[in-house]
This record gives structure tokens, C-alpha cells and sequence, in this order.
């Protein structure tokens, strides 16, 4: 949890700096528009530096609040990610060497030598064999327990933080929607201001309204592909810790009818 509050905080200071800088080319967008044009037609080999201006307008077209509140969400569930992505991959562990070691150890010099390459090994796998080494005197049967028990809680470690994701994810495009119909009531009350019917008038403001629509989809797309990969490691670490237990209660029940 201290980690989000991190990346919230992280994140609120770069959504100032956006809305600030937001405000600031609202006033010039005339002449933000002009640069763009002039960029797109003199300077076709600088394709990102236009993409990156061309974002960069329809955020701010969009509207700094809106769009900085599905930026928010964004950054947030990006930080989460990569965290969860780097904490996955140093918890993947080569289980079979791993489980060489140990019934080697078990067989020349004991329980103390297995819970020792344990400790000595990253990941959850290893974790969960040594918490079963550590009751293996105990009987199979407690080990077993032991091996179950600690193997919830390594569940838990892994899935930490994937609801925040799934959060954002549901947010993201609500948070369009909801400035989609904000920008069509605000389009509706300049043609009633007006007076008339005019298509400048529709036409501008829905393009605003489904500006924020757009952005809000594509946070939760991106957000989408990460969160299915993080569920495809879970998978397979957690496939690779029953596997693994189940070889080692056999090895533990081996070892004790010597």
C-alpha cells in the first residue's frame, strides 16, 4: 500500500505539472494549431514529434480535467504493473534444478542441507519447500499442511496489488463516458445560447465530448494487456509451486521411511 500511495503521489505532482502547462496552451491554441500544421507539412521525416503534438492537442481539447483524471489512472496502473512485472519475474524459479538440489541434499546430508539451499534460492517455490523441510520432522503429514498453508500465502504475494489494475481498467473508460456526456450537455447549451442550429457548433463540441471517450478506451486497453500477462505469470508460478510440492511431500516421505 505504501508503494501506491507513492505512485499516487508520484503521479498527482505530474498531473499539476500537465494541467498547469494545459491552462497555459489553451490560451495559444491558435497558434498551437498553426505550429502543427506547419510541422506536419515541412517535417515529414519527424513523425513521433508530431504524434507527440498531435496527442498533446487533443488532450488538451479534451478538457485538463477530464483528461488528467484518465491520465491519473493511467500512470498509476502503468507503476503497478512494472512493479508486479519486475516482483514476477525474480520470483520465477527453475523448479527442477531446484528440486535436484534437494533430493540430492536429502540423500547425503539431510534435512539441514535441503533447508539451507532452500534459504539460499529465490522465489516462492523455494519459500514453500523450506517452510515443508522446516516441519518435516513433524511427520508428511504436517509438512504437507505446512507446505499448503505458506503456499496461500505465496498466492497472495503474487496477486498483491491486481485489483488496483482492474480498477483502473473499469475507471478509465467510465471516466470517458462520463466526459462525453458532460461535453454533449455543454455542446447542447451552446446551441441553445445561440439560438440556432449551427454544424460549427454540434460538430465541435461532440468531436470535444468523444475526445475524452477515445482516451479513456485506450487506457483500459493498454492497461487490459498488461493486467492478462500478469495473470498469465501468476499461472504458471502457481502451477510450477503444486507441481514442485507434490514431488517434494514424496521426496519428504521417502526420505522418512529410511
Amino acid at each position: 500500500m505504501k508503494r501506491v500511495l507513492v505512485f499516487m503521489a508520484f503521479a498527482a505532482l505530474l498531473l499539476i505539472g500537465t494541467a498547469q502547462t494545459s491552462q497555459a496552451q489553451t490560451d495559444q491554441a491558435a497558434t498551437t494549431q498553426q505550429l502543427t500544421e506547419q510541422t506536419q507539412s515541412t517535417s515529414p521525416a519527424t513523425g513521433e514529434t508530431v504524434l507527440h503534438k498531435e496527442i498533446k492537442r487533443l488532450f488538451i481539447e479534451g478538457g485538463a480535467g477530464f483528461m488528467g483524471v484518465v491520465l491519473l489512472c493511467l500512470i498509476l496502473g502503468l507503476a503497478i504493473a512494472i512493479e508486479r512485472i519486475i516482483y514476477l519475474n525474480l520470483a520465477t524459479t527453475n523448479t527442477e534444478k531446484l528440486l535436484a538440489k534437494v533430493d540430492k541434499a536429502l540423500r547425503e546430508e539431510g534435512i539441514d542441507a535441503a533447508k539451507e539451499i532452500c534459504r539460499n534460492t529465490r522465489g516462492p517455490v523455494a519459500s514453500i519447500f523450506y517452510q515443508g523441510l522446516d516441519r518435516a520432522h513433524e511427520g508428511v503429514e504436517m509438512a504437507e499442511k505446512s507446505v499448503v498453508a505458506y503456499g496461500g500465502v505465496q498466492m497472495g504475494l503474487l496477486e498483491k496489488n491486481l485489483s488496483w489494475i482492474s480498477l483502473f481498467i473499469a475507471i478509465a473508460p467510465m471516466l470517458g463516458f462520463l466526459g462525453t456526456v458532460i461535453g454533449m450537455i455543454a455542446a447542447f447549451d451552446a446551441i441553445e445560447q445561440a439560438g440556432t442550429v449551427s454544424a460549427t457548433i454540434v460538430a465541435g463540441g461532440i468531436k470535444v465530448a468523444l475526445i475524452t471517450t477515445v482516451f479513456g478506451l485506450v487506457v483500459a486497453i493498454i492497461l487490459q494487456v498488461f493486467y492478462n500477462y500478469l495473470l498469465s505469470k501468476i499461472d504458471g508460478i502457481s502451477n510450477q509451486m503444486e507441481d514442485s510440492s507434490i514431488t517434494l511431500i514424496d521426496m519428504l516421505a521417502k526420505y522418512n521411511q529410511k
